[in-house]
């Protein structure tokens, strides 16, 4: 058994001070990886359930049949998005959007569990940029490629499209920002959000207008810290 509680790392950044701990949950008999913005806390290895269905459900509405698949992820946190992602052998290329270069430094430091995975797989590459400034600037999502465009788009920054954590954010799930995600994507490509919060029918109503598609599927899952079952909302939308 690890020692029962461990601060990993903890860094003042652009939008406050982050933190990642490790601390032994004798529950589910494992070690619990948390991160922390100031005293918030922001995802858990506890909870991963709805960032897996994020990438697996956006994946999903993509042609079985095709292959060789462009993605992009907004926000890395502690990487199962990714991971998911990259579990489908359609994907030919991954890159991974966060604002934070501390969090990216966790994975290529291998401080978290998927760390050595993520930075390990030739098909993915952790950038280090503003993903709503990149939305918003009308040059494509891959800091590194102007103009690139990509058949997925797989968001998990903000805690839902009300529930920002910085006001800029705000833009992106407003009809131009959404217009612009969709001017990424290859045609019939998709975008998909992840949300803590329940279905909210104005926005998948917003989507509508610039995807050709969109809904929004409820995820559940086992709460061990509460009990009983807990939810997620992601919300997939295909570009025409």
């Amino acid at each position: 058994m690890s020692r029962r509680f461990e601060e990993i790392d903890w860094q003042p950044t652009p939008i406050g001070e982050i933190s990642l701990r490790r601390r032994w949950d004798p529950a589910a008999g494992e070690d619990v990886h948390e991160v922390k913005l100031g005293d918030e806390f922001l995802m858990s290895s506890l909870f991963t359930a709805g960032e897996i269905a994020l990438a697996r459900l956006g994946l999903a509405e993509l042609p079985e049949d095709g292959g060789d698949f462009d993605v992009v992820v907004g926000g890395l946190g502690l990487g199962y998005t990714a991971r998911a992602a990259l579990d489908d052998p359609r994907v030919r290329s991954l890159v991974v959007v966060d604002t934070l270069a501390e969090v990216i430094g966790w994975h290529e430091r291998h401080l978290v569990p998927l760390g050595a995975e993520l930075t390990g797989d030739p098909r993915c590459r952790l950038a280090h940029g503003d993903f709503f400034a990149l939305a918003a600037g009308g040059d494509g999502l891959d800091p590194a490629e102007p103009g690139r465009r990509f058949h997925a788009v797989l968001l998990d920054v903000d805690h839902s499209p009300a529930h920002v954590l910085h006001p800029r954010h705000a833009a992106l799930y407003r009809p131009d920002g959404l217009r612009r995600l969709a001017a990424a994507l290859h045609p019939g490509g998709v975008f998909a959000l992840w949300s803590n919060e329940p279905p909210d029918d104005a926005f998948t109503a917003a989507l509508s207008g610039d995807f050709v598609r969109a809904r929004a599927e409820v995820v559940t899952f086992d709460n061990p810290l509460r009990g009983g079952t807990s939810t997620n909302t992601v919300y997939v939308a295909a570009a025409a």
